[in-house]
């Protein structure tokens, strides 16, 4: 090759390279255009949504006084309430009240007819649906006390709502009906209930409270929706504790149960709760009465010898560890014992006439105290 054609030859190089980065600062130059453009359109996209969030959980309308009348069906989701306050002009946005509500972690809400205007904050208008402030007067209350079983709670229900209590507890059992419940309330009523061990697949999740009705005879489903509201807003407090222990509702609920059945006025429910969990670490039998009486179906006064023979799985003189499910329905006072056991060495706990409970380290010492304050009472 001459040296003519090899100077051609770098030249025609040259300019391809030079051409390269000529397109090179184009593409730069593009691409930092779209950017600041990009930029913009993100900035004025955020900011306009920003405004319009803002402005939607203003009151719709500050200077509309005038009252109206919203009624909250018994089983409303936050979406529906969001729906039907928006229908009825009480506020700008239901989406954008369903994400506030979940923002500010908010739970709790009751039916019945409000008294709400356009010029409510939204936090007032939560506030209402939370206290149930509203323009119907309570027709009656009905009070579930703590450690009653279902076929009780049954009974209650109706005698306050003029049905036969054997219908209500059919009704309370029935499969179709409990898995609408378990649709309803997926982290609540989980497939742990369905076990075939399981008496009752409700038992123990009704919550122990006074709930007010604002229109007579209330469908079963109506009157468990709102109690099982209940029951998911007590347990939302205690959450982090269920994942720190590694425990499914179910667990909490059963143990829970078993301290409530056990429990009298005079006890730290606590120290039962110490007395149980130091049984299953050392692998023994809880052995509580509430237990078989609850596997035979009665209710008594004294659990026999011959009683402890019975052939069930909530039998916990014959099974180790905890019973299917829940045995009755627990108060906060046996659920937060049931999270936060005392720290002891007892394995043992005998109830005495007086209702005092007195707990052992050691077999030979709780039998000294059943032969004390229990036979020599007979």
């Amino acid at each position: 090759m001459s040296i003519e054609d090899k100077k051609a030859k770098k030249e025609l190089i040259r300019q391809k390279m030079l051409e390269r980065q000529s397109e090179a600062r184009v593409v730069r130059k593009i691409v930092f255009i779209i950017a600041i453009i990009l930029f913009i359109v993100g900035g004025v996209v955020a900011g306009g949504g920003y405004f319009y969030i803002k402005s939607a959980v203003q009151p719709k309308d500050p200077d509309n006084k005038k009252e109206k009348q919203v009624e909250i069906p018994i089983g409303s989701s936050t979406t529906s309430i969001g729906k039907i306050l928006e229908d009825n002009g009480i506020i700008k946005d239901a989406k954008v009240f369903k994400y506030y509500v979940k923002f500010k972690n908010e739970t709790g809400f009751m039916a019945g007819e409000y008294t709400f205007s356009p010029s409510m904050t939204m936090p007032e208008i939560i506030d209402s649906l939370k206290t149930g402030k509203v323009v119907d007067q309570v027709v009656f209350k009905m009070t579930i006390p703590e450690g009653k079983q279902l076929e009780q709670i049954a009974d209650i229900i109706g005698e306050k709502t003029n049905k036969k209590g054997e219908d209500v507890f059919k009704m309370l059992n029935d499969k179709a009906f409990i898995e609408s419940m378990m649709e309803k309330y997926p982290d609540l009523l989980t497939e742990e209930i369905l076990n075939e061990n399981i008496k009752y697949p409700l038992e123990g999740y009704l919550f122990p409270a006074t709930y007010s009705f604002y229109k007579e005879n209330p469908t079963v489903e109506e009157i468990v929706t709102v109690m099982l509201d209940k029951t998911s807003e007590v347990l939302k407090d205690y959450r982090p504790e269920l994942e720190e222990k590694g425990w499914t509702v179910h667990q909490l609920m059963t143990m829970a149960s078993l301290i409530e059945e056990e429990a009298t006025e005079q006890v730290d429910r606590d120290q039962i709760a110490s007395v149980f969990y130091n049984r299953i670490e050392a692998g023994m039998p809880l052995q509580t009465d509430p237990t078989v009486l609850y596997a035979q179906g009665e209710h008594k006064s004294k659990v026999l010898y011959k009683d402890l023979e019975i052939d069930s799985p909530y039998n916990t003189y014959k099974n180790v560890g905890l019973t299917p499910g829940p045995i009755a329905n627990a108060g906060t006072t046996s659920i937060e014992a049931a999270l936060a056991p005392a720290e002891t060495d007892y394995l043992y706990f005998l109830a005495t006439s007086t209702g005092e409970v007195l707990f052992s380290k050691t077999l030979q010492e709780h039998n000294q105290k059943k032969e004390k304050y229990i036979t020599n009472t007979n």
